[in-house]
């Protein structure tokens, strides 16, 4: 999950890139490094709420010789959780074409609401693949989605780390476990859905749920 917030020079540009960190005999796969929904927000330009109205496939740049496309959105746009500073209101989204390019593939013309992260490129465009993080709305947790406001945001000082295999260590204070895949062998589960990696006063991080203790796995695999 890229870490920097700078804009890429273009969407044409992006798909490049996207091509050439496309695995090696993957040629039809597209390949992301896992990540908690926390992070995608922390590292994500753009997070918004919307329903998409209508998809249409336009070039990737206006190079005739390029054949690279693109899928446009043209979303309603509900509310906007981040990304104030470089658009106020967004009505395209932009989504590479081919599926191997991670393309995003959305549901138009129907009540079905998303949770969309993505980049604000250069020139003003949001761009979104699938290893941003894109659910619909109905799927998250009331947690998830009390935090878009608050919660996410304030915790990006914390570090989140994928457990795949015990034992599963702490490298830094501010660091928290992700522990899903190793219990529920799926990313996200009862932890990304219910839990925030908090920071505290003395700078350490930890999860958190309201006052709802952390289940006994959890402080097994965490704790020594």
């Amino acid at each position: 999950m890229p870490g920097s917030l700078r804009p890429v020079p273009s969407w044409a540009l992006l798909l490049r890139l996207l091509a050439l960190l496309r695995p090696p005999g993957l040629g039809e796969a597209c390949s992301c490094a896992p990540a908690h929904p926390q992070q995608h927000i922390c590292h994500s330009a753009l997070v918004i709420r919307a329903k998409i109205s209508s998809e249409k496939v336009v070039p990737a740049s206006a190079d005739p010789a390029d054949t690279e496309k693109m899928l446009r959105y043209e979303i309603k746009q509900i509310k906007m959780f981040k990304g104030f500073e470089k658009v106020k209101d967004v009505q395209y989204i932009y989504t590479p074409f081919d599926s191997s390019l991670c393309g995003v593939k959305l549901e138009a013309n129907s009540q079905k609401q998303y949770l969309l992260t993505g980049q604000v490129l250069s020139d003003g465009k949001v761009f979104i693949h699938l290893c941003n993080y894109i659910e619909p709305w109905e799927d998250l947790s009331l947690v998830q989605r009390e935090s878009l406001n608050h919660h996410y945001h304030l915790n990006c000082g914390c570090q989140i780390t994928t457990c795949y295999t015990v034992p599963c260590i702490i490298s830094a204070p501010n660091e928290c476990l992700w522990t899903d895949w190793l219990l529920e062998r799926k990313l996200y589960g009862y932890q990304a859905q219910h839990y925030v990696c908090m920071k505290h006063v003395d700078g350490t991080c930890s999860w958190y749920r309201g006052h709802l203790p952390l289940r006994k796995e959890f402080l097994d695999i965490i704790q020594p």
